[in-house]
């Protein structure tokens, strides 16, 4: 029976629900003591994103002491970069590193298809593992980067404020750069199909940096390739839900709502009626309640929840984050952000 479904999965397929599932964006991880004593015992990110065993716990984390309606994989956007030929670290305080940048048509014939299921192995354990720890008790979500900013990253080489150098690319050599994008939305594709297969019940795509781009550059370099991964993995997964993240989307919203996915989450620079109002009524809305307000008391967090639900009202609406969870965040204050979610059916009848 469907209502035997995690909320979440049904409420991101359309079904009628009796409130908005909640969860949040990285809520596994650095705002937990539990994290922060294990990242002390294992300092290297990729050791626990890509040990199955600490991902798995760290995954559950969030889940054991909140209960959210959703259970995300702990991994990157980057973990597939090393199954294609590029090798890359994160530095604790620094963010990403690509060993040797990707910046030439030469090295872009050079990469690899990404085959998950022989380079990312522990990712189908771990989330296997997931569904069967959880059960219907909350759906187990999986998540990739877009194309668009996976190349700002191997471009680029790591973080960037003003993205020159993939921008250089974009208006210079526009031929080679669509074909690093390409590239990475087959393997992509290949990935989300993967993860679906080994437990992913919903789906989000990041496209973190596309905010970077103009409208008219977003339509040449980022949407194209989102609804490429979409139209691909819709092929062989119809059936589950797929999100689309952008920070700082307020330019693009319409734009997003084309790419064939399920349902845009807006960060927290939109209001969440005028997102209501630029989207068509068959799109979900996932957000947006500002990380930052976190740092509140229990009845800020409350009320912002409360209007962001309220101006929700009568769309498919997963409550969560309009940004990840930031270091800091007390953890009673994301205790308070679960628990007035998921009564907040009752605070606004």
């Amino acid at each position: 029976m469907s209502d035997s479904l995690p909320l979440l999965l049904r409420a991101a397929r359309g079904e009628s629900v009796e409130r908005p599932p909640v969860w949040m964006m990285r809520q596994a991880g650095r705002y937990m003591e539990v994290y922060r004593k294990l990242r002390d015992q294992h300092p290297s990110f990729r050791e626990r994103s890509e040990n199955p065993d600490l991902s798995y716990e760290i995954s559950m984390q969030p889940f054991r002491a909140f209960k959210p309606d959703g259970v995300i994989l702990f991994s990157d956007i980057l973990t597939p970069l090393p199954g294609m030929g590029i090798d890359f670290d994160i530095v604790e305080s620094k963010g990403p590193l690509i060993a040797e940048p990707i910046r030439t048509e030469s090295q872009i014939k050079a990469l690899r298809d990404l085959e998950p299921k022989q380079s990312l192995p522990f990712v189908g354990e771990v989330l296997e593992r997931l569904r069967e720890s959880v059960g219907n008790q909350a759906a187990v979500l999986g998540f990739v980067g877009a194309p668009w900013t996976l190349a700002a990253y191997v471009v680029e080489g790591k973080s960037s404020k003003n993205y020159a150098v993939i921008k250089s690319m974009a208006f210079r050599e526009p031929d080679v750069l669509h074909k690093l994008l390409n590239h990475f939305a087959k393997s992509i594709a290949n990935y989300l199909r993967y993860q679906i297969d080994s437990g992913a019940q919903v789906v989000q795509m990041f496209d973190s940096w596309a905010g970077q781009l103009s409208p008219t550059d977003y339509d040449k370099f980022a949407a194209p390739y989102q609804k490429q991964v979409v139209d691909l993995v819709k092929e062989t997964h119809p059936d589950t839900p797929m999100i689309l993240y952008i920070s700082g989307s307020a330019g693009v919203l319409e734009r997003m709502g084309k790419t064939g996915v399920d349902i845009v989450s807006l960060d927290w620079t939109v209001d969440m009626a005028d997102g209501c109002s630029r989207l068509p009524k068959e799109i979900g809305i996932q957000g947006n309640v500002d990380p930052g307000i976190l740092f509140g008391s229990p009845e800020a967090i409350r009320e912002r929840i409360i209007d962001t639900v309220k101006k929700a009202h009568g769309r498919r609406h997963i409550l969560n984050l309009g940004h990840g969870i930031l270091p800091g965040t007390p953890e009673e204050n994301a205790r308070v952000f679960f628990e007035t979610g998921k009564s907040v059916h009752k605070l606004t009848n």
